[in-house]
C-alpha cells in the first residue's frame, strides 16, 4: 500500500510539470514537502490554503484583500485587511475566529507577545488591541503610519506626513495588559518614509523624497541619514517592501526607489555595491540560507523575477513568468521558492535545490483566483 502511494504521489507530480522543465533523472523529483501555505486571493475576500503540496481550500470573508498581509505568533494568524479590518484565525483548523475594525484603512501590523499594534492610514492613529483583538489604546499621530516593529519593549513607527519616526515604550512591560508612552521623536527623519526594516537594535527606513535612508540605534537612540547615490527617479507603479528577509550576516539589501538599483550596506552601514537589475524593485527576498535574493520589479517587468547571488552580489538568473509577479516566498524547511502570478490565477513553485541556479526549475502548480500575498505556517509545538 506504501508503494502504491508512492507511486500515485511521483504520477501526480510529474502531471504538474510542463514538459520542458521537467527533470531527465528521476532521482531530481521532490518529495511532497509539509510546508502550510496560506495565499492572499486579492479581489476575492479569501485566503487560500495548500498543505502538503496539495490545494486545500479557502477561508472567506476576509474583507478587502486588495493590500492584506498575514502574520503569525504562535499558533495563532492574524491579517491586516485594507479597509481596516484585523481577523484572528486558527491556522490549524483553517478557521476564522474574530475580526475588529480599527479604521477606514490600514497598511501594517505587528504581533507581540501579548498585543496587536496596528498602523492605520485613514484615521491617523496606531491602535492597540490585545491578542484576542479587543481594543486597548488609541494612539493619535495626526499621519498615516507605516513600517511599524517592534524591539524588546519598544514599539516603533514612520509618521509618512509628518516625516518623522515616533518610539513608543510599554509602561507595563512585565504586566500582561500593554500601554505605550511615546519615549522617542525623531524630527524631520526624511521626506515621506514609506516602510522601513529592522535587525537587532537598528531600525531601517526608506523614504520617497529623500535620496537617503534613516538608520536609529534603538539602544543608544541616535539617528544617522545614509545618502544613497540616486539617479533620475522613474515613475513608481508599486512601493518597494523592506523585511527581515533582505538582512543577511554581512549585508542589509535595499530597494532602491525609481531606480533600477538594490543597494547593499554592510552592517555599519557603509555602501558595498549598488546591484544594476533589470527594473524598478519591489521585493528583495533573501534564501533561507542567505545565499540567494530574489528580486520583483514593476510596471513592464512585473512578469521577471532576478535571482542574485548574495556573496559575489551579481545576478545570475533571469526568469520569466506568464504574468504578473505579486509575491514571491522561500520555504523555511524545503528546497521551493514559491510565486504568485496574479493576472494568470496561479501559484508556481520552483525546485532551487541545485547548486547552480541555472538548473532550477518549475515543479509545482496551482489555480488561484488572483494571488497576491503568500506566507507560511509553521506550527508550534506545545510545552
Amino acid at each position: 500500500m506504501r508503494m502504491l502511494k508512492l507511486l500515485f504521489s511521483l504520477a501526480l507530480l510529474s502531471t504538474l510539470l510542463s514538459a520542458a522543465d521537467r527533470p531527465k533523472d528521476p532521482s531530481q523529483i521532490v518529495p511532497r514537502s509539509n510546508d502550510k501555505i496560506f495565499v492572499v486571493e486579492r479581489e476575492n475576500s479569501a485566503l487560500a490554503v495548500i498543505e502538503n503540496n496539495l490545494f486545500k481550500g479557502e477561508i472567506k470573508g476576509m474583507h478587502n484583500f486588495n493590500h492584506a498581509v498575514v502574520k503569525f505568533r504562535g499558533n495563532d494568524g492574524y491579517v491586516i485587511t485594507r479597509d481596516g479590518y484585523v481577523i484572528k484565525f486558527d491556522p490549524i483548523k483553517e478557521k476564522k475566529l474574530k475580526e475588529y475594525k480599527t479604521s477606514k484603512s490600514a497598511i501594517g501590523f505587528i504581533v507581540g507577545d501579548n498585543y496587536v499594534a496596528v498602523a492605520n492610514y485613514d484615521n491617523k492613529t496606531v491602535e492597540i488591541l490585545d491578542r484576542d483583538l479587543n481594543p486597548v489604546q488609541t494612539i493619535k499621530t495626526g499621519s498615516r503610519n507605516v513600517g511599524i516593529k517592534e524591539y524588546k519593549d519598544y514599539l516603533v513607527f514612520a509618521c509618512m506626513d509628518s516625516d518623522e519616526i515616533w518610539v513608543l515604550q510599554d509602561e507595563h512591560a512585565d504586566k500582561s495588559k500593554p500601554w505605550f508612552v511615546l519615549y522617542k521623536k525623531i524630527e524631520k527623519a526624511g521626506e515621506v518614509p514609506f516602510d522601513a526594516m529592522i535587525d537587532k537594535n537598528l531600525y531601517v527606513v526608506g523614504f520617497f523624497n529623500s535620496k537617503t535612508v534613516g538608520v536609529l540605534d534603538l539602544d543608544t537612540m541616535k539617528y544617522k541619514k545614509v545618502p544613497l547615490k540616486m539617479g533620475k527617479k522613474e515613475r513608481i507603479l508599486k512601493v518597494p517592501h523592506f523585511g527581515f528577509w533582505s538582512i543577511s550576516g554581512d549585508y542589509f539589501f535595499i530597494p532602491a526607489v525609481g531606480n533600477k538599483k538594490v543597494f547593499v550596506f554592510d552592517h555599519h552601514f557603509k555602501l558595498v555595491k549598488s546591484i544594476e537589475v533589470e527594473g524598478n524593485p519591489v521585493f528583495t527576498a533573501l534564501s533561507p540560507d542567505k545565499k540567494w535574493l530574489a528580486v520583483t520589479f514593476s510596471g513592464k517587468k512585473f512578469p521577471v523575477v532576478q535571482i542574485v547571488d548574495a556573496k559575489r552580489l551579481k545576478v545570475v538568473r533571469r526568469l520569466e513568468f506568464p504574468g504578473m509577479i505579486l509575491h514571491l516566498r522561500w520555504s523555511p524547511n524545503h528546497p521551493y521558492l514559491y510565486f504568485s502570478i496574479n493576472d494568470k490565477d496561479m501559484v508556481q513553485a520552483y525546485k532551487v535545490a541545485d547548486p547552480d541556479p541555472k538548473k532550477w526549475w518549475l515543479n509545482l502548480e496551482w489555480q488561484i483566483p488572483r494571488p497576491s500575498g503568500i506566507f507560511i505556517f509553521e506550527k508550534k509545538k506545545s510545552h
